[in-house]
Parts: structure tokens; sequence; C-alpha cells
């Protein structure tokens, strides 16, 4: 195996450069309330590298990626880290008539729905041959966006020495200047534009979670522009009379839009568990292209907003349903 890497890297790793784009962000208390249509109209723009927050099929901005896909954005990069159903949804934007939403992937975990299967379509889209990739590993990724996160422009690690994986990356092997030990180093993520979902916020944009947060601390603090999505808005009073539960700070949100369901059909920690039913719905209508572009324009492009998705899904009583199975489950553990 080389130690040179073959990869193409789609993000600017340079810190310097960053840091003048953060400095544009306000640093006032101001309200950022809007709709999902506008955020994704004023925050992302074609060509951006986009990443997304959650993991696996859990706490994703399915709203989000929805209206991505209504507004035709094109040409996006985008972070595949620990990536199912938002990246099943993303691929739905290359298709015959709707030009390519995905051009350039930085390649962990994506196809795959973990136990559910993988996706059809999202397979197709890969083995095309249309969109470029990087390859990296899950650790590697996090890794990236922390080295962001910190403001340098890269972090060593360990990950991906003798794998073919390191061969595929964009990485580079260095040489410890304390041991001689051989490591890689991992350039940071720096996002154009990133979604996360989260349990509550306040209208200028201090962020409540449950559950694992696993990169989204770091991805939040690497993005240049964060559109948050949340289950509700509580008040700013009830943030500050416990500031240690504030996970994501005002200072690093563009915009905050309220959805409650949001995530749906993925789970919601201790608020909904995920529709399976619907999701195999998606696994089986994409075997058929022609199939799988009616759902699309059933569920999505010929929709107006999230909530008549959610309406379309089964509304209120398929949600109280999934709420119920939720509590049931966290009774039990």
């Amino acid at each position: 195996m080389s130690d040179s890497p073959t990869g193409r890297l789609f993000a600017d790793p340079d810190a310097d450069r960053a840091r003048a784009g953060f400095a544009r962000l306000p640093r006032a208390l101001v309200d950022k309330r809007m709709s999902v249509t506008e955020a994704v109209s004023r925050c992302i723009r074609d060509g951006d590298y986009l990443a997304i927050g959650g993991f696996g099929i859990n706490r994703i901005p399915t709203a989000i990626v929805h209206e991505i896909l209504r507004q035709k954005k094109q040409n996006l990069s985008f972070a595949g880290h620990t990536s199912t159903h938002d990246f099943q949804l993303l691929c739905a934007g290359n298709l015959t008539g709707r030009g390519q939403t995905l051009a350039r992937v930085d390649i962990a975990y994506v196809v795959g729905l973990e136990a559910r299967g993988l996706s059809p379509h999202a397979r197709r889209v890969m083995e095309s041959g249309t969109v470029e990739i990087c390859e990296w590993t899950n650790y590697a990724l996090a890794v990236r966006l922390q080295a962001a996160a910190m403001g340098v422009p890269f972090l060593p690690a360990r990950t991906m020495l003798g794998t073919d994986t390191l061969q595929e990356s964009a990485a580079k092997v260095i040489r410890c200047p304390f041991t001689d030990q051989q490591l890689v180093a991992l350039p940071a993520l720096y996002p154009d534009v990133a979604a996360i979902h989260v349990h509550e916020a306040d209208i200028f944009g201090n962020c409540r979670l449950r559950g694992v947060s696993v990169a989204d601390i770091e991805l939040a603090r690497a993005s240049k522009r964060l559109i948050i999505t949340c289950e509700r808005l509580i008040p700013h009073e009830e943030i500050i009379r416990e500031p240690h539960l504030t996970v994501i700070p005002f200072f690093c949100v563009e915009a905050v839009c309220e959805v409650p369901f949001g995530s749906f059909p993925g789970n919601m920690p201790g608020e909904y568990f995920s529709d399976e039913t619907h999701l195999r719905k998606w696994l089986t209508v994409e075997k058929d292209p022609e199939a799988h572009l009616q759902f699309l324009e059933e569920h999505i492009f010929g929709v107006p907003n999230f909530d008549v998705y959610l309406e379309k899904c089964g509304g209120l009583p398929r949600l109280r349903e999934l709420r119920s199975q939720e509590f049931l489950l966290s009774s039990v553990k």
C-alpha cells in the first residue's frame, strides 16, 4: 500500500480563512426564527459543502433535507458521516430532470440504513460515477470536525493506517516530532453550512439536546453557517436558568426553525420512535425507479412543506403512536 493517498479535499482546511468567515457572525442576541423555506433559501447556496447532524436515523433534520430537494439546490459537497436516511433523501436530488444535488461526497457511512438494508437509489447514484468521492472513516470525519472546532488546520491520529481507506482518502502520513512514530494528519473540515435537529432552542439559537451528540457539538462550532431545527422553542429565561444544559450556543447559529416531529421518519430520543413501516416503504419503492419518482412527487416534490408530508404519512394519529412507542421503550430501559 502506498503512503501517498490519492483522494481530493473538498473543503479548505485553512483555519485563518475560516476564521475570517466566522468573524461576520453576529454576537448579539438576535431573534433568528424563520421558516424552513426561508432558512434553506438564505443559508444554503449552490456549490456549498453541506454537513448534517444526528446519528444514523436518530435526530436528523429531515425537514431541511426535504426543502433542499424542493428548492433544487445543486452541486453540493456532503459529509457522509453516520449518514442514513438523510443521504438517501439527498440522492433523490440526483434524478433526471432534477439536476445534481450531490456532486462530491466525503464517504464514511452512506447508502446503508443500518439493519434496515441498503438504499437502492443511493446505490445507483454512487455506482453511476457521476459523484466524486473521497473515503474516510467515521472517526476520521469526527476528528476533522474537531480540528475545525479547535481552529487548527489538522489533527494527528492513527485511524486508517494500514488500510486501503487511507489510500483513497486525502489525509497525509506524517512523523511525530517527539516519537518519530507514523501518524495520519487529518485536515480540518469547515462546512459552508450545516443543519442540526435538537430537542429545544430559544429564539437566539441556544440549543439543548438529549441522547448521543456524536460530533454535533464540534460540527456546530466548525460550520460557517448553521441551521437549527428544534422540536420546540423555549423561553430564553429557561435557558439561562440552567445554562449547563446548553450544548450549542447562540453565536454559532444563523437560523432557528421550530419543526415538531422534524426528525420523522427518524427517531428523536425521548420524543418519538422511528417509523419503521415508512422507512421500509422508502426502501421498497426505490427498487423501481418509476415508482420511486412517483413516491417522491407525492411526498416531497409535490407538497409545499414538511407539515403536509407528515399528514401524508399518517398525521397526528401516527405520530402519537410513535411517541407512545418511544415512551414505552424508554420506560423499559
